[in-house]
This record gives C-alpha cells, sequence and structure tokens, in this order.
C-alpha cells in the first residue's frame, strides 16, 4: 500500500481469492496498482521485469526450491529483492508472555516446555539462502525493533490472524485463548505490550 500510495507501478501476487478483494479495496484509489490471483511460485512472469520484488512477512510461506530462482527472474538486471520478516522478541509485558507460555503448553500442540522469547541479537539473518542462490549479491541487514500495546479482545483477534492458531482444532483454540484472556485480564488489567523486530534484508540480482 505506502509504494502504491506514492505512485508506483504495483502488481501485487496473491493466492487467496478473499484476500485479493481486500487488497484491491485498499488499492481502489491507486490506479497504478493491480492485484492478480495466483501462488507466486505458479505465476507466469511479464516479459518486462520488476525493479524490485518485496515479501512482507510471505517469504518463508513459498517453495524453497523455487523462492529465490523466481523472485531473480521476475526482476530487470540489478534489480532488488527485498525480503521482510518480524519477530516477537523479549521486552514489553515479560511476564504475561512467561505465564502465557503455560497455556500454550496446555492447548497448543507440539509446544516446546519452558519456552521463552529470543532477544533481539538472537534472531539470525538468512543470509545463507541468498548466498547460496548464487542469484544475489550479499544482502544488507537493517533492522527496527518497535512494540504495540494490545487490549485482550486486539491481542485475541491479532493471534486469530495468525495460520497456526487458525488451523486449530476449534475446541482446543478456544480453550488456548479463553485461558491467554484471563491471564490478560486477570493479572494485567485487561491491557499487555509486545515487543517486535522487523528485519529487512535486501539483496540486489546478480547480471
Amino acid at each position: 500500500m505506502p509504494l502504491a500510495a506514492r505512485g508506483f507501478a504495483v502488481t501485487a501476487v496473491e493466492p487467496a481469492t478473499e484476500m485479493a478483494e481486500i487488497a484491491r479495496r485498499h488499492l481502489a484509489d491507486c490506479v497504478s496498482a493491480r492485484v492478480v490471483v495466483a501462488a507466486f511460485e505458479e505465476w507466469p512472469l511479464p516479459p518486462v521485469g520488476f525493479d524490485l520484488v518485496v515479501a512482507a512477512a510471505s517469504f518463508h510461506r513459498l517453495d524453497p526450491e523455487v523462492r529465490m530462482v523466481k523472485a531473480a527472474e521476475a526482476l530487470r538486471a540489478r534489480g532488488a529483492l527485498a525480503v521482510f520478516s518480524t519477530h516477537h522478541i523479549a521486552g514489553g509485558s515479560d511476564e504475561f508472555f512467561a505465564q502465557v507460555q503455560q497455556c500454550y503448553e496446555r492447548y497448543y500442540p507440539n509446544t516446546e516446555p519452558g519456552q521463552r522469547l529470543p532477544v533481539s541479537d538472537e534472531i539470525p539473518d538468512d543470509s545463507e539462502e541468498f548466498h547460496r542462490s548464487a542469484r544475489f549479491s550479499p544482502p544488507e541487514f537493517h533492522r527496527y525493533e518497535w512494540k504495540a500495546r494490545y487490549t485482550t479482545d486486539q491481542y485475541l483477534g491479532l493471534l486469530m490472524t495468525y495460520s497456526g492458531h487458525r488451523e486449530m482444532p476449534p475446541s482446543a483454540r478456544d480453550r488456548l485463548l479463553d485461558c491467554i484472556g484471563e491471564r490478560i485480564d486477570g493479572d494485567h488489567g485487561g491491557v499487555i505490550t509486545k515487543r517486535y523486530v522487523t528485519q529487512l534484508a535486501l539483496a540486489k540480482r546478480l547480471g
């Protein structure tokens, strides 16, 4: 949306029809933007390459055998690939996130016992995949730390946007959300703060 709002010609590739319709509504005033319903791995590339390929919290969902090659092929010479990833890190309402681990161990399948949040410096970069592809220059990494405040309803709504939570059996998911909501309301006054680091990996196509 920010790129389209600045007048750049944007082609958004979205595999889900419903999500594509939402994107189209948000981009209705941006005449230079279009939304294509397709899986990126299967989408036929246009004859003219792009200056920039952007993946925001989505690159990890693409086929690892395809994503680097297809991104490079989508770019003009010296075009760039920008991969954003956002990670939940220690900070904010630390006591709440330590407490809520018990909810996940009880109701969320395969939760690692005693899991704790990493600090920002423990988030690894993903330079190896860029190097291994031999399609891109060594990536530049930029990190941005930020925090968000959530009421109980807002935080539970956020969790319902995560695929892992949406895919849970409804009865287990309801118990998990009830457990989390009770912690926020009962121990934290109905409000918690979550801290994030967003990492940008930026690399230019070789050749």
